[in-house]
């Protein structure tokens, strides 16, 4: 097989481990025997588009070397959603073209559900086109969404970040509540799946220990049930601990919390869940709440990683290249779970189709009868995913990041 060279890519939102995957294609990329160069798309497809690749050679190693330990997305990301290929080819063949001008054989798309979508039509495309494309999916998003994976890099470490968050809120409403918080509401990421919220019960292991509730996406909010909920929690133990999904739906099978715009995918724009609960407590119990929105702070949550995802993100990384090498094309690397306890994985992949536009929602089992918690085997699924650190160097206070120098490769096409 002729070398030729290669361009990684991040897209979609990212994550604390995100740049642990771009590591595993760096270092594989540069050790496979069928990459020349490795490029990276600056700001995802967008720097496809444009042209603008960063020359990954010029990079200082040590700073490589650092990217497992540094959060979000070195590269740049992106939310840009392609057309497609039946309403408008252009942007796809620029992208070929692009491929072209710079002997790129090779490309690895590291995200989501859409961002496997793009991978996919560019593979198809540049056959249609005469120059095949080998494009690989890289796995990422903190919202674990991604079917046939047993869970997606990012996932862990946004989990591990919310459970312990709650967990040092809860004692901190137990200290409080007898003059202050009587409610406390945290608001989690999550659109449709429910497994961001779902793993804030990591946090406790009894009854008493919050969170005490659970909103998911996956069940529609029956508020009489809930707040008859909020008001047993509290005649038992003084206080009350929830977690909200952002994706929580009312019983008309409408989010709560629809800002009424929608993003780039066509994703309605949420924010305000967390308020919706808040207000619906204060108003219908009059007690005193307190809310708290994590926002990006979850999913860029670097000091607080989990050692499970940033081992799993380097190795779907590398396994992306080993896929290339071996002639796979149109595949997305997936992570197999091979037993609970003890827990134990490796990497499989599966055709790209598979993953494009689709999304893996908490099963029944995840949840509880009542709708409003997890069961046990959430728990026994979660709990490996969560477990170890792998902490960055810290200077002065605060943790060491690499900030790349991004050099471009000098362009070649108008």
């Amino acid at each position: 097989m002729a070398k030729a060279n290669a361009v990684y890519a991040q897209s979609g939102g990212v994550t604390s481990v995100i740049n642990g995957s771009a590591y595993g294609v760096i270092k594989a990329a540069q050790e496979s025997g069928i990459i020349d160069n490795i490029y990276g798309g600056l700001y995802g497809i967008n720097g496809v588009l444009e042209e603008n690749l960063i020359d990954i050679s010029q990079e200082d190693p040590a700073l490589i070397e650092s990217l497992p330990f540094t959060p979000s997305g070195a590269f740049g990301s992106c939310r840009k959603k392609l057309p497609s290929l039946e309403k408008n080819r252009t942007d796809f063949e620029r992208i070929i073209e692009v491929f072209k001008a710079h002997d790129v054989r090779y490309f690895f798309y590291n995200g989501g559900n859409d961002s496997m979508d793009t991978a996919q039509k560019v593979s198809l495309i540049s056959k249609d086109m005469g120059y095949d494309v080998t494009c690989i999916g890289v796995p990422k998003t903190v919202d674990n969404d991604l079917p046939v994976t047993d869970n997606s890099p990012g996932f862990g470490s946004v989990a591990k970040y919310n459970a312990v968050s709650v967990k040092e809120a809860s004692f901190d409403v137990a200290s409080m509540h007898r003059d202050s918080t009587k409610v406390f509401v945290t608001e989690t990421m999550g659109r449709h799946a429910g497994w961001i919220a779902a793993s804030t019960a990591m946090a406790g292991n009894t009854e008493d220990e919050g969170p005490h509730i659970i909103l998911l996406p996956e069940i529609a909010l029956n508020e009489e049930r809930f707040l008859a909920e909020v008001e047993r929690i509290r005649a038992k133990i003084g206080y009350c601990v929830i977690a909200v999904s952002e994706g929580l739906q009312n019983e008309a099978g409408k989010f709560v919390a629809d800002a009424g715009t929608v993003d780039m995918f066509g994703h309605t724009q949420l924010g305000g869940a967390g308020d919706f609960i808040a207000n619906l407590v204060k108003n219908s119990l009059g007690i005193k709440v307190h809310n708290a929105l994590p926002d990006y702070f979850q999913r860029s949550g670097r000091h607080i990683a989990s050692k499970t995802d940033l081992e799993q993100a380097i190795a779907v990384g590398r396994e992306a290249v080993n896929l290339a090498a071996a002639g796979q094309n149109g595949q997305m690397v997936t992570i197999v779970r091979e037993s609970d306890t003890p827990y134990s994985w490796t990497v499989g992949h599966t055709d790209i189709s598979n993953i494009a536009n689709k999304e893996k929602v908490l099963p029944p089992e995840y949840i509880r009868e009542d709708g409003l918690h997890i069961t046990e085997g959430f728990r026994t699924y979660c709990r490996p995913l969560i477990e170890g650190e792998l902490h960055p160097e810290y200077s002065q206070g605060v943790p060491v990041y690499a900030v790349l120098k991004r050099n471009l490769v000098a362009k070649k096409l108008s």
